[in-house]
């Protein structure tokens, strides 16, 4: 077999994220909070993800092991995208939408061992805090009352406040698990898939060919779709790659707070996944 001259280099998240971090550092993500916004630009969404890998290793998370999300559609939630399949650990985005035997089902058969989870959505963790077999840490995005779970919950931005925004990103097999998901709605228990590395890598490239979304730097995405549901199609990782800054809706507030987004962001709706029901009632207004 003749082999080609062509540059051999494994198809990896790491490599999407840097790009991202060094091509597109002034993009900006936006995080809805009702009636106010939260602007952060890629690079320091950058620096904060560096952030949470170094926390999340000082908490023992190593390769392979699976490190749980439990929120919405925000910019800490794009972050953990980052900083832990880059680390080489497994991203496993849990849906808040389950019903409780399922959830906690689903994070006992991932063998998760750290969550991350929205202050807002702790009143449904708690319902099986007590049932989560493997889970070691957990840690609260936001100021919100957390006792529910326990007395030993970590607070989000103090683990992020005590590392360096810097992390030595490790060489990775594209073939490794990056992310892992759960279906919902089907017969018996929710079922299991993993993604890899390369197979991100080369769904980021196709949804932002000109054969679907067509995504480059001058577009924004309003990320509808809910990132605890299959990667939210792949956008936030395919946004990055291409510098189109995603503004995630809270979905706890679907309707008005998505029109209001699209209004103030310019939202490219047509490349965005945007729901065509919720574009309709903004034209209207």
């Amino acid at each position: 077999m003749l082999l080609s001259t062509m540059q051999d280099h494994p198809l990896t998240i790491t490599d999407l994220f840097r790009h991202g971090r060094a091509v597109h550092a002034r993009s900006e993500v936006v995080t809805s909070e009702g009636e106010r916004v939260r602007r952060a630009r890629f690079g320091e969404v950058a620096e904060r993800a560096a952030r949470l890998a170094a926390a999340l290793h000082r908490l023992g998370i190593r390769a392979g092991d699976r490190v749980a999300t439990f929120g919405w559609n925000t910019q800490e939630h794009l972050e953990a995208y980052f900083a832990v399949p880059c680390m080489g650990a497994v991203l496993h985005t849990l849906n808040i939408r389950l019903f409780p035997e399922q959830l906690a089902y689903v994070a006992n058969h991932a063998e998760d061992r750290v969550i991350l989870v929205d202050d807002s959505t702790v009143p449904i963790l708690a319902r099986v805090r007590d049932q989560l077999r493997t889970i070691e840490h957990v840690v609260v995005i936001g100021g919100g009352d957390a006792a529910e779970l326990g007395p030993n919950v970590l607070r989000y931005e103090e683990l992020l406040a005590a590392e360096r925004p810097e992390y030595a990103w490790p060489e990775l097999d594209e073939r490794a698990a990056a992310a892992m998901c759960y279906t919902s709605g089907t017969t018996g228990n929710p079922k299991g898939i993993v993604y890899s590395h390369r197979s991100t890598y080369l769904h980021s490239l196709a949804i932002s060919s000109g054969a679907a979304y067509a995504l480059a730097e001058r577009d924004r995405i309003l990320v509808i779709v809910p990132m605890f549901h299959a990667n939210a199609w792949g956008l936030p990782y395919a946004g990055w790659m291409g510098g189109a800054g995603p503004s995630p809706p809270p979905c706890r507030r679907f309707g008005a707070t998505s029109c209001a987004m699209r209004r103030r962001r310019r939202s490219t709706s047509r490349r965005s996944g945007w729901c065509p029901a919720a574009a309709r009632r903004c034209h209207a207004r």
